[in-house]
């Protein structure tokens, strides 16, 4: 099939679908103008700082950091805080949500995204699953406790050394605090929040099973494979199928639909052809 066959078949399998998981990558938060962090030059591009001190995306997101150097920390952590904060969601987002009560289907987010973009454009909190955490909440680089807080605080960022110049503290223990972000060799984070989230998406499904199911997934890459794995397992146990949206990375087996072009483009694309 040609593009345009496939996004006539995908419109045909959504609005013939009775429940929808939305499974994004960092893909989904392009077309808002968000950074691409693919590869170093992504990353560099986005942050030049980090060029010329040599560190990679990886390296900066490192909670190390957060115990060497509390205010380099949270000078990156900071800085996309503010950025997701200042960014609005694009108009895939509210496209979704129209065929969600257009077709009067169930849903469930399932992201690897720390933005909070879902929670921005309306979905419900009860039905976002935010694998990795979210920059939005807090919690104890020490983990004194359990407690996962919001992240209310305004971090400035001196976008030249790219350090914090104020470092938020635990509202328990006042030691350093950290995102409740899932980083690269991260043995203290506190997965409580997104396993509480892991629990209502299984419930989510077992309440569902048996009823017909579309994946949409969007911007979900090979370099850190979650949800493309949690893709093809709803595929394999429930039945569900799959419509994968990947400009770069689109293969995936029959009768799932592979659709090599961007989100925003292609939903909207979808979108002209539901109208018709």
């Amino acid at each position: 099939m040609d593009y345009k066959e496939k996004v006539k078949a995908a419109a045909d399998i959504i609005k013939n679908s009775e429940v929808v998981v939305v499974a994004t990558g960092a893909g989904m938060g392009v077309d808002s103008g968000l950074p691409d962090f693919r590869g170093n030059r992504g990353f560099w591009k986005a942050y030049p700082p980090y060029e010329r001190l040599g560190l990679s995306f990886i390296e900066a997101a490192n909670p190390a950091h957060f115990e060497r150097d509390p205010a380099f920390g949270w000078g990156f952590y900071g800085h996309r805080l503010e950025m997701y904060r200042k960014t609005a969601p694009h108009n895939g987002f509210y496209l979704i949500l129209g065929w969600i009560k257009q077709f009067g289907m169930d849903y469930f987010v399932v992201t690897s995204n720390v933005d909070g973009h879902f929670q921005k454009a309306g979905f419900s909190e009860e039905k976002v699953y935010e694998i990795h955490g979210s920059i939005h909440y807090l919690q104890c680089l020490n983990a004194c406790t359990s407690n996962i807080w919001k992240n209310n605080e305004k971090i400035e960022v001196d976008t030249e050394s790219m350090r914090a110049r104020n470092v938020p503290k635990c509202i328990n223990c006042h030691a350093v605090a950290r995102p409740n972000i899932l980083m690269f060799g991260d043995f203290s984070w506190l997965p409580y929040r997104s396993h509480e989230q892991s629990n209502r998406f299984d419930n989510f499904l077992e309440q569902n099973n048996g009823k017909k199911m579309v994946v949409i997934e969007i911007g979900a890459g090979i370099a850190i494979p979650s949800i493309r794995h949690t893709s093809e397992r709803l595929h394999r146990r429930f039945g569900a199928t799959v419509i994968r949206i990947n400009p770069r990375e689109p293969e995936i087996v029959k009768p799932n639909i592979g659709i090599s072009e961007g989100g925003l483009k292609t939903l909207q694309d979808i979108e002209e052809v539901l109208d018709v």
